[in-house]
C-alpha cells in the first residue's frame, strides 16, 4: 500500500511538473512588467528581450520595465495596465531591485503574490520570471542561482515559472554589460531561453 501511494504521489508530481497551458496566439498583446532587465539596460533601444521575444513568437508585446522598480512600485503600476492594454498575458520578472536594497523578503514575496491575484482576477494568464539571488561569491567565480523565493511562490500559487534564464546568462561575463545587467549579446541570449521554456510550458508553438 505504502509503495502504491509513493507511486502516485511520484506520478502526480511529474504531471504537474509537466503541464502544458493553452497557447497565446500570434497577434496577441503581452504585458510584460518589469525592471531594468526588461528595459534593457545595457545594450541599445530594440536590443531588449521584450523587443526579440515578441519577434520570435509573434505577440504584440508591451515592454512595461522601468528601471529601478521593486515589486512594490510594479504592483502599483499593474491595474492600470492591466485595464489600458488588456493583455492576454502576463509576465512577471520583477523582485531584483528588492534584493539589491535588501528589503524584507516577506514584503517582495506578499508582492508578488499580489500581482499574480489581481492579474487572475482579471482573467489574465502569469508567467513568473525567476531573478538571480544576490552572492558576491557566486557572481565571482560566475555560478549565480535563482532566489528560491520565486520557486516557492511558483509552487504555491500555480504560476509557470521561467527558471535558471537570467542566472544562466548573469553567470557569463561575455553576455554583461555590468555586474547586474547583460549586454545585447546577453539579451538575446535571455529571449532565446525564455522563448524555450515558453514552448516547453505550451505558451507557443
Amino acid at each position: 500500500m505504502k509503495k502504491l501511494i509513493l507511486l502516485l504521489a511520484v506520478f502526480l508530481i511529474a504531471c504537474s511538473s509537466g503541464e502544458k497551458h493553452a497557447a497565446i496566439p500570434k497577434g496577441a498583446t503581452v504585458l510584460i512588467l518589469g525592471d531594468s532587465l526588461s528595459y534593457g539596460t545595457g545594450a541599445n533601444e530594440g536590443e531588449d528581450y521584450p523587443s526579440l521575444l515578441a519577434k520570435t513568437t509573434g505577440w504584440a508585446i508591451i515592454n512595461a520595465g522601468i528601471p529601478g522598480n521593486t515589486s512594490a512600485e510594479g504592483l502599483e503600476r499593474l491595474p492600470a495596465l492591466l485595464e489600458q492594454d488588456k493583455p492576454k498575458l502576463l509576465i512577471v520578472e520583477l523582485g531584483g531591485n528588492d534584493l539589491l536594497r535588501h528589503m524584507p523578503q516577506s514584503e517582495t514575496i506578499s508582492n508578488l503574490k499580489a500581482i499574480l491575484a489581481l492579474s487572475k482576477a482579471k482573467g489574465v494568464k502569469s508567467i513568473l520570471v525567476a531573478i538571480p539571488e544576490v552572492s558576491a561569491l557566486r557572481a565571482a567565480v560566475g555560478n549565480l542561482a535563482d532566489h528560491p523565493l520565486y520557486e516557492d511562490i511558483a509552487n504555491e500559487t500555480a504560476t509557470p515559472l521561467i527558471a535558471d534564464v537570467f542566472s544562466e546568462v548573469l553567470s557569463d561575463t561575455a553576455l554583461k554589460s555590468d555586474q547586474i545587467h547583460p549586454n545585447a549579446q546577453g539579451y538575446g541570449e535571455v529571449s532565446k531561453k525564455m522563448n524555450e521554456s515558453l514552448k516547453q510550458l505550451g505558451f507557443t508553438s
